[in-house]
């Protein structure tokens, strides 16, 4: 973050303003109105409000709990500093987990989007390559081990989508919004999660011709509502959010698969889905991971972290090839349940059973593992 670069008088006076508002306790502080908290986003994300007045902001709204409109207004200022393009084709579906990543399972995800691509759904996913509080493995780490970019550009990744033999992509948040970017090192430092955990996962960076969707996890039932407010607010045409593992779009492999959602046909519904009609019940969470994989050093390591990142993602990475491969385990029921719900609520698969079917279909045929590899470049 460049400290006061863009430093004015208004600006000063917005930033005391939000501050003696919002970092005066749970009982005496003050709301901001939606436009008072986009502007003063603008001003951290410009460089204007320098390191302690965005972090005493930052904290203060969480501590105050913020409110729906100041989310809202977060929001709006992520968007305005986000590079917008259209991939070119008629809908797309876009997947956005914590951007701090995993770190108590094999992450799985990463292979739903070879599988909806070989079922013809273009799909993308956005996070970064490192964030707390748990700087855990995740995509960009994942790609990066399977020898891919993960820092194509946003035009970049859109004709990915485009293109009939790829059909999915990553984007990473240093190339599609630098501005946040710029505040990771910042919010490192403060250590607890503010409003932009919430908000940075609900960014739309690449839309559709006719419809774009969001696939997303949580965990705790607070971001639940607050994430079907934004998926709203942000513009997505509907919305599948799943209770998953780590906050993850992957359910618990050992109990049914709780999700709402909402499209043009449904304002909202929260649904059980039994993983044994599509015989993916299992006795196991998740994959677990291995207990003699090497630690994280303490030299040039983020707190936080646990695993050597380089170690798990070539795991993960691993793991996710053998599954697309045709060889059956927890990474390819993932992969199988991620791409089956997805499937079936964008109206792919008239229901669960055949979206099951179709993902298993591409994986057997090796096209999902080929959409892998072409999607690596």
């Amino acid at each position: 973050m460049t400290s006061g670069s863009n430093y004015t008088v208004a600006n000063a006076e917005l930033m005391h303003s939000a501050i003696q508002r919002v970092a005066t306790g749970p009982e005496l502080s003050k709301n901001l109105s939606q436009e008072e908290a986009r502007s003063v986003m603008h001003a951290l994300l410009d460089g204007s409000a320098d390191d302690v007045q965005a972090a005493v902001f930052l904290i203060g709204l969480r501590m105050k709990r913020e409110t729906d409109d100041e989310v809202r207004g977060v929001m709006d200022a992520l968007q305005d500093r986000t590079e917008v393009v259209n991939a070119g084709v008629d809908e797309v579906v876009a997947i956005s987990e914590p951007y701090n990543g995993f770190n108590r399972t094999l992450q799985g995800s990463l292979f739903v989007m070879p599988v909806l691509a070989a079922c013809g759904l273009p799909v993308y996913s956005h996070g970064v390559e490192s964030g707390g509080p748990k700087f855990g493995v995740n995509h960009h780490t994942i790609i990066r081990a399977l020898g891919g970019n993960p820092l194509i550009s946003t035009s970049g990744v859109a004709e990915n989508l485009a293109d009939p033999t790829i059909g999915w992509g990553y984007l990473d948040q240093r190339t599609m919004c630098p501005a946040l970017h710029d505040l990771n090192e910042l919010r490192t430092r403060i250590v607890k999660r503010p409003v932009l955990s919430t908000t940075e996962v609900m960014m739309l960076p690449i839309k559709g011709i006719k419809k774009s969707h969001l696939v997303t996890g949580y965990v705790h039932k607070p971001y639940r509502d607050t994430y079907c407010l934004l998926a709203r607010h942000v513009g997505f045409d509907s919305l599948l959010l799943v209770k998953g593992t780590e906050g993850g779009i992957i359910p618990s492999f050992r109990a049914a698969a709780h999700i709402v959602r909402y499209d043009k046909n449904v304002s909202y519904e929260e649904l059980d889905i039994e993983l044994a009609s599509i015989d993916l019940e299992r006795d196991y969470r998740a994959a677990d991971i291995p207990q003699d994989l090497p630690l994280a050093r303490n030299e040039g390591n983020p707190i936080g972290r646990k695993w050597d990142i380089n170690a798990l993602s070539a795991l993960c990475a691993e793991k996710g090839r053998e599954a697309l491969s045709g060889k059956q385990s927890p990474i390819m029921d993932a992969a199988i349940a991620g791409a089956a719900m997805t499937l079936w609520h964008t109206g792919r698969a008239p229901t669960l059973t055949d979206a099951a079917a179709k993902a298993r279909k591409v994986i057997s045929s090796g096209e999902a593992l080929r959409r892998l590899d072409a999607g690596l470049g």
